[in-house]
């Protein structure tokens, strides 16, 4: 019977309520090529619909897109998405800066590849808030997991152009890539032992000397561990800092299986709460990079979306990706891609044993992919 339910909805669409999860819901609906509605976006708030980074949001899918049709109601409290063909090329977008560029491109990562034009996108506005994901982030760990899927070549690159800190914004950063026809099926079950630890220090606005003071931090944590630890600073001057001051870093830790695992700390926003010196941030970052190693697994966890995602519309073939705790974000991912594809993982616990430090309790992913083809002509 549920399956039945589940088909007679693809005839008509899917219909979800409140605004939890908005970009899952159109980044899939794009995807799978099914209309989607969304009601009682925020209807009980004060400040009723859609918030202007969300329609921000949909302008930027209206342009990666040819033939979306988008309907909202004048209270902005319901939403009607119907797809269209996922066309690419060149777009510009200004991104709003209630949110950061991250936000945005989470969604392109998983829509370009199967674009009909390889997609050359410029977002301009916030680089690094504390809210979501860096572009620094995304560059240092989900690029590594396009690779894994065959998503790679000189058309895949991401790169911070100008730096810009919230709230003002003023950043701007380039992301090409390539697209493919198929992707292929993985088998990421060993994450392997940490070989190095890298790093971005970087300072808009402030003393140069901050960039420093936060490497210095953070080695005093992570020396204890490893010796291979290279932190860069990078301090952007003039129109390439943005407007607002700030400073922050990023981390990774690659292992020997090229497996990447990232945590980051930015500076509180200007005006936003109380200032935070740089040293307190190097050290907490550290101890985020640690706790991120201890939940360890072949896909960090701000990419575990990302991966499901390649794994569910890759080919025919068995997919298998050891991961960490499954964030509640990527547990509502999951009950999506059972929305829109019909596509159930196999979900396995890996508890290491006692004299194994193997760090926590893992979860083992299976799935076969849904054989989903990129149908351009273009693609030779």
């Amino acid at each position: 019977m549920p399956f039945l339910s589940l088909v007679s909805m693809a005839s008509q669409g899917l219909t979800y309520d409140g605004c939890n999860f908005f970009r899952q819901r159109l980044v899939l609906s794009t995807l799978s090529g099914k209309r989607v509605k969304i009601r009682n976006i925020r209807s009980k708030d004060d400040n009723p619909g859609l918030r202007d980074f969300e329609a921000s949001f949909i302008r930027l899918l209206d342009k990666v897109t040819n033939g979306t049709r988008i309907e909202i109601n004048q209270t902005g409290t319901v939403l009607f998405y119907q797809p269209g063909l996922l066309y690419g090329g060149v777009v510009e977008h200004e991104c709003n800066t209630q949110r950061s560029v991250g936000y945005y491109l989470e969604a392109l990562l998983m829509l370009a590849p199967f674009m009909k034009n390889p997609l050359k996108a410029v977002l301009k506005g916030v680089t690094n808030d504390p809210t979501d994901p860096s572009v620094d982030q995304l560059k240092y760990t989900s690029i590594p997991v396009m690779k894994k899927f065959g998503i790679d070549g000189e058309g895949l690159e991401l790169k911070v152009v100008k730096r810009g800190m919230a709230p003002g914004g003023g950043g701007e950063v380039l992301f090409t890539c390539p697209v493919r026809k198929t992707l292929r099926p993985v088998q990421l079950s060993e994450p392997g032992k940490i070989k190095r630890i890298r790093g971005i220090a970087y300072s808009v606005r402030v003393s140069p000397q901050m960039a420093n003071r936060i490497v210095d931090s953070a080695r005093s944590i992570l020396n204890k561990f490893i010796p291979d630890i290279y932190i860069y600073t990078d301090h952007m001057k003039g129109d390439k800092s943005g407007k607002s001051p700030g400073f922050g870093l990023t981390l990774v830790a690659e292992t020997l299986n090229g497996t990447f695992l990232s945590a980051e700390q930015v500076s509180t926003p200007q005006g936003q709460g109380d200032p935070v010196l740089p040293e307190d941030l190097g050290r907490n970052c550290a101890k985020l990079l640690l706790e991120e190693i201890y939940r360890g697994g072949c896909i960090d966890s701000a990419n575990q979306s990302l991966a499901l995602v390649y794994m569910t519309l890759g080919q025919q073939d068995v997919s298998k990706a050891l991961l960490g705790h499954l964030s509640p974000y990527t547990i509502e991912f999951l009950r999506h891609t059972r929305d829109f594809f019909q596509m159930m993982f196999k979900i396995e616990t890996q508890k290491p044993s006692e004299d194994e430090r193997k760090g926590g309790d893992k979860v083992l992913m299976t799935c076969v992919g849904a054989g989903y083809t990129n149908i351009s002509k273009s693609i030779k």
